[in-house]
């Protein structure tokens, strides 16, 4: 299974540039990393990784945070053919907390987008935030390979 996953966040005139790739670094592993220029103002920071072990830090999160049913749930409705698109706060990234946010409500510094590529998007959804019972994972899924 592939799996390629595209992750973005702005880079705001008040942020250094060096911090805001660290919050992405505390919830993703990627292999190439570029900073576009969005206006004279603004900057994007786009990184790219590929497989289930680009998103190893997201499924450790969710189970030291127990928070499976809030992911599960975010993960699901961002489902949208063979992507999953979602969220994260980047300051709470900054400090190794994973916190899911809607796309409307956007926090101070803003979010960290993930859009995820795969041919089985409810396999990985499955093995990153499996469903539970009173917070407990019911069954352990494999990772997606």
């Amino acid at each position: 299974m592939v799996i390629k996953v595209v992750v973005k966040t702005l880079i705001y005139p008040t942020e250094d540039p060096k911090k805001v790739k660290k919050a992405v670094k505390n919830v993703f592993v990627p292999i190439s990393y570029k900073v576009i220029e969005k206006d004279k103002n603004m900057k994007m920071l786009v990184a790219e990784g590929y497989g289930y072990t680009s998103l190893i830090k997201i499924y450790n999160a969710l189970r030291r945070e127990k928070i499976l049913d809030s992911a599960r749930r975010s993960l699901l409705a961002g489902l949208k053919g063979n992507k999953i698109i979602f969220a994260l706060h980047k300051q709470a990234a900054y400090v190794n907390v994973v916190s899911f946010c809607d796309f409307e409500i956007n926090p101070p510094l803003g979010v960290i987008e993930f859009e995820v590529e795969t041919d089985k998007p409810e396999d990985l959804i499955n093995w990153l935030a499996p469903p539970t019972k009173n917070g407990v994972p019911i069954k352990e899924y494999p990772p997606p390979i």
